[in-house]
């Protein structure tokens, strides 16, 4: 990314919580399908990875279907980025009746139980409001980690959006982040990481609907280290202003095995709780970058879906 092209993109977000937050919340909603539908009908490279990924969820899918999911998946994603710049001007009340989780009490048996938690999510719904209601509503402090962004600037302003929604950030770099989550669990706090893609050498390779892809080893290393109980959540939205989500059962330590072996398990279950609420909720999951290990190696995809796809949320990272 360019110079110029950093110092605008930094610009934009400035906007974005500058200027979209102070909008009635008609106006913003219809600001954010407007914004998605012209994008959709641009047909880029984020919507045409959206329709591949979709492909991979709804395989059986045609293309007038899958061009359908995409552009409810735009407006999805763009709900997302509206109520995103409007978090930090909505009232306590607001963010309280926001957000309506199903089996809320795998998270509060954990957190009572002292041992620590560790929540772990895929690119669906909000995660910003869910971590907002947490603070919010069950009054409990967590701890994430944010990838550091170009300009600086930029990586400031997402710290400072999500401080103010009562997180505590750490930067997506070197070892560091995972000693301090490690040290937060053992508090018996809470961490939450959004867990659904990684490209780094230390990567997990799992199955995801049918084909190999790779997700972070952190959540599963972390549980592992520390005994925190290790919970997927997937979140989704329906036709009402308030988003849904649900707390999963957790995801064991197995009894055997090497730690990488435990660690592979794990974050395979993982794989596939979150699997099932993308497949319930396809339009919800917005990854519009690749994923899977053959759209990453051109010569593993020779139906032709290798390919840049545009950025998905910045800010977002796991250890």
């Amino acid at each position: 990314m360019s110079p110029t092209t950093e110092k605008l993109t930094d610009a934009l977000y400035g906007l974005g919580w500058s200027t979209v937050k102070k909008l009635p919340e008609p106006a913003a909603v219809r600001l954010g399908r407007t914004i998605a539908d012209l994008a959709w009908k641009r047909r880029g490279k984020g919507v045409l990875r959206l329709e591949a990924n979709y492909a991979r969820v709804v395989p059986d899918a045609s293309p007038a279907r899958l061009a359908e999911l995409s552009k409810a998946g735009m407006r999805s994603y763009m709900r997302y980025w509206m109520e995103s710049f409007r978090l930090p001007a909505w009232s306590k009340d607001r963010i309280r009746n926001g957000f309506v989780p199903d089996d809320l009490h795998h998270l509060t048996d954990g957190l009572a139980s002292g041992r620590g938690v560790i929540l772990a999510l895929p690119h669906l719904g909000n995660w910003d409001l869910a971590g907002a209601w947490v603070t919010t509503k069950l009054q409990t402090p967590f701890t994430t980690v944010q990838e550091r962004q170009k300009p600086e600037s930029l990586y400031d302003r997402f710290v400072a959006y999500r401080s103010g929604l009562g997180m505590e950030v750490l930067p997506h770099t070197g070892g560091s982040a995972f000693g301090t989550l490690a040290r937060r669990l053992r508090a018996g706090g809470l961490v939450c990481l959004v867990a659904d893609r990684d490209l780094s050498a230390s990567g997990v390779e799992v199955k995801f609907f049918g084909e190999s892809a790779r997700m972070p080893a952190g959540p599963a290393a972390l549980a592992q280290q520390t005994g925190a109980l290790l919970l997927p959540v997937t979140l989704w939205y329906d036709d009402s202003p308030v988003m849904r989500g649900r707390v999963h059962p957790p995801v064991d330590v197995p009894e055997t095995g090497t730690r990488s072996e435990k660690t592979a398990a794990m974050t395979q279950a993982l794989a596939d709780a979150f699997a099932t609420g993308i497949a319930d909720h396809p339009q919800d999951w917005h990854m519009l970058q690749r994923l899977w290990l053959a759209d990453l190696d051109p010569a593993k995809a020779p139906d032709g879906r290798a390919g840049e796809g545009a950025p998905g949320r910045a800010g977002e990272g796991s250890p």
